[in-house]
């Protein structure tokens, strides 16, 4: 596993795609020598050379064009028709490098490369998949090879055709004239090397994304001077300071979402509660502050205003158009670090109660911050999935546990539910409810006996509810919630 180096933070990115070439060469040259054994003998060093060269330097092409379109973020990169390009031009040399040098190999080549990158663009596979377990890198890669082989066979099937149908309207003269047996010989080394290509092109997206999505820990080497003094300055500066579509900034969430969850660096989590509280305060900030963003900028794609009322929001959403849609979709463009933000800071809220040593979560008013945070996000998404949301009288009653139950009006959604169940922007829009969902349980989990003291006493909204305008709804619609996760009764 990485750790962090004196480099600078740009040394992290450029060290992985240097191993990604290198990896990426060695990959080309088994599929090619297993090609040149089992399919095709050339008749002397200087063609095999010239062919193995031709063909590395078509895999570079690619491998290169991929390193430049990936990112973490799923919008469209303007950067895109350059990998239909590069794709096209690279399939061509490939089959060239393969089969010979022939006009014909060459157009089914160039076609079948422009339909992988047609292929890869339409799937949006430019987007870095951050696996859900951090695996070791070997096995990691080796679970995706059997899904890249069958992929690989697929595709490489379906830009056959497509590159045979199309060198029907060739004119004659480009085609060739062969007998029987080397018609059908020729196509066998055909379809080899088309599968060979896509074989080669799949592994090498798949060893992409293995290698730069893997988690790279942001910190000093323990036991170094750095370690002892402020070991979380390195995590805390690529989250501050670098771009918010960058690849460094997504793995510093990631590194930070570890930490936070679990015990295997609890001296790193122990340093977010140092005395002056300052870290724990910038930790706090780096987490609340996408959360907020997600809240107050669905209010504004949805066509409300902050200080609408809960209910008048959630109507609006039966008149929602394509275009407030958009909005939506784009801002659940950082669905990861929307989650990874939640689970982190409610981890680190969770471990406060026991680790906090000296009360700077709680003087320092995070605690309310984060729990008004995470419940006006919630409501936000919930919204946004057609959930009725409004403040109801019946709050004076007691609930299980001797606190004020509140009561929503849930049962009534949008009339479009069940259609936006299969549309990927409301699906992301569930998985992020579950998320915040979860955060907050584990919070009140940890501190269930306090709120439920707070609660008894009156001082509930007091000790956990910020105590200005949340991102979304208002601090009674927050204190309602509040009290249903105190009777779990949050769905």
């Amino acid at each position: 596993m990485c750790s962090w180096t004196a480099a600078e933070p740009d040394m992290v990115v450029k060290n992985r795609l240097v191993g990604f070439l290198l990896w990426q060469s060695i990959l080309s040259s088994l599929i090619y020598l297993a090609f040149t054994i089992t399919i095709v003998s050339w008749r002397s060093f200087t063609a095999m050379f010239a062919s193995f060269f031709s063909f590395h330097l078509s895999q570079l092409l690619f491998s290169l064009s991929l390193s430049i379109v990936l990112s973490p973020k799923p919008k469209f990169r303007r950067i895109l028709p350059v990998l239909l390009a590069v794709a096209a031009v690279s399939g061509s040399l490939s089959a060239v490098s393969l089969c010979g040098i022939n006009g014909r190999v060459g157009f089914k080549g160039f076609a079948s490369g422009l339909f992988f990158a047609a292929f890869y663009t339409y799937k949006q596979r430019w987007v870095l998949q951050f696996p859900i377990i951090q695996r070791p890198l070997f096995f990691s890669f080796k679970m995706g090879i059997p899904s890249a082989i069958a992929r690989a066979l697929k595709l490489s099937a379906a830009a056959y055709l497509f590159s045979a149908l199309l060198l029907v309207f060739l004119p004659h003269n480009f085609s060739t004239d062969l007998e029987l047996p080397n018609f059908f010989a020729q196509h066998i080394t055909s379809y080899a090397a088309n599968f060979s290509m896509f074989l080669c092109w799949e592994l090498t997206h798949h060893l992409h994304q293995v290698l730069h999505t893997k988690r790279f820990i942001f910190a000093p080497p323990k036991g170094s001077a750095a370690a002892e003094t402020n070991p979380s300055e390195p995590l805390l500066a690529a989250l501050e300071e670098t771009s918010p579509a960058s690849l460094l900034k997504y793995l510093a969430y990631l590194d930070l979402c570890m930490v936070c969850e679990n015990n295997v660096d609890y001296w790193r989590r122990a340093a977010f509660f140092e005395e002056t509280g300052e870290t724990y305060k910038r930790v706090a900030a780096v987490c609340l502050g996408p959360l907020e963003q997600l809240a107050s900028k669905l209010v504004q794609g949805l066509e409300g205003s902050p200080d609408d009322k809960a209910y008048s929001i959630s109507d609006q959403l039966q008149s929602s158009t394509n275009r407030q849609n958009s909005k939506c979709s784009e801002l659940m463009n950082d669905f990861r670090v929307y989650t990874w933000s939640a689970r982190a800071i409610a981890s680190l809220t969770a471990h406060s109660r026991k680790e906090d040593r000296f009360g700077v979560a709680q003087l320092s008013g995070s605690n309310a911050a984060v729990i008004s945070t995470l419940i006006a996000s919630l409501l936000a998404v919930e919204t946004l999935m057609g959930k009725k949301i409004s403040l109801q009288p019946s709050h004076n009653l007691m609930g299980a546990f001797g606190t004020k139950s509140a009561t929503f009006s849930a049962g009534r959604r949008d009339v479009r539910a069940g259609k936006r169940r299969d549309d990927p922007l409301y699906a992301k829009a569930y998985a992020m409810a579950d998320v915040l969902r979860t955060s907050i349980y584990c919070i009140v989990s940890a501190f269930h006996h306090e709120m439920l003291a707070g609660a008894k006493a009156g001082l509930l909204e007091k000790d956990w509810i910020a105590s200005g305008k949340p991102p979304f709804g208002t601090r009674e619609l927050l204190l309602q919630k509040l009290h249903l996760f105190l009777d779990f009764q949050a769905s």
